[in-house]
C-alpha cells in the first residue's frame, strides 16, 4: 500500500465520522452548546473543515474551497473571511451557526474531494517536500497531512461526543 493511499483512507474515515455526527440533526441541535464555553457540532465541523481546506490548499498551491466554491458567502459568518476557528474565543465560537446540516456537509464534502484529488496526485517523494520552514525541524508535506488528519479526527470525535450528549439529554 502506498503512503498516499493511507492518507486518503484517513480522510475517508474522517468523512464517515463527520457525516455520522451531523446527519439528521436539527439546526437547533447542530448549534447547541452544552455550556456557554463549549464548542457546538457546527463549530467543530466548520473548524475542522476550514483547517483542512486552509492547510491542503496551502500545501498544494490550490485555492481554498471556502472562497473558490462560494462557501464563505453561503455561511455568511460575522468573522474575517480567512478565519479558520484557530484561537476562537467562546463568543466567536457562538457566531458560527448554520440553518441546516446540508450546508456543513456540503462544504465539508467539497473540501474532502479537493483533498482526495490532491493526495491521490502525489508521489511518495512529494511527502518529503518542505512546506513550512517556520518550525525546527521544517515541516514536510507528509507531516503536515498527518497533522491535519490528527486535528480533524480529534474534532470529528468531539462532534460525535457532543451529539451523543445532546441525544441522551433529550431522552
Amino acid at each position: 500500500m502506498k503512503a498516499t493511499d493511507i492518507i486518503a483512507d484517513g480522510f475517508g474515515r474522517i468523512r464517515e465520522i463527520v457525516h455520522e455526527a451531523v446527519e439528521g440533526l436539527s439546526a437547533e441541535r447542530l448549534n447547541a452548546r452544552v455550556d456557554p464555553a463549549a464548542n457546538s457540532i457546527t463549530w467543530l465541523v466548520w473548524h475542522l473543515t476550514r483547517i483542512q481546506d486552509d492547510h491542503v490548499a496551502d500545501a498544494g498551491d490550490l485555492e481554498q474551497v471556502w472562497q473558490a466554491g462560494g462557501w464563505a458567502a453561503r455561511f455568511d459568518l460575522p468573522l474575517p473571511a480567512a478565519a479558520t476557528g484557530y484561537g476562537h474565543t467562546a463568543r466567536q465560537v457562538g457566531t458560527v451557526r448554520v440553518d441546516s446540516g446540508e450546508l456543513l456537509l456540503g462544504y465539508y464534502d467539497a473540501v474532502h474531494e479537493q483533498s482526495l484529488r490532491f493526495v491521490r496526485g502525489l508521489a511518495a517523494a512529494d511527502l518529503d517536500r518542505v512546506v513550512d520552514e517556520r518550525w525546527d525541524p521544517p515541516v514536510t508535506l507528509g507531516v503536515r497531512l498527518v497533522s491535519v488528519l490528527s486535528d480533524d479526527l480529534q474534532h470529528a470525535g468531539q462532534a460525535a461526543f457532543v451529539r451523543g450528549l445532546l441525544e441522551r439529554g433529550a431522552s
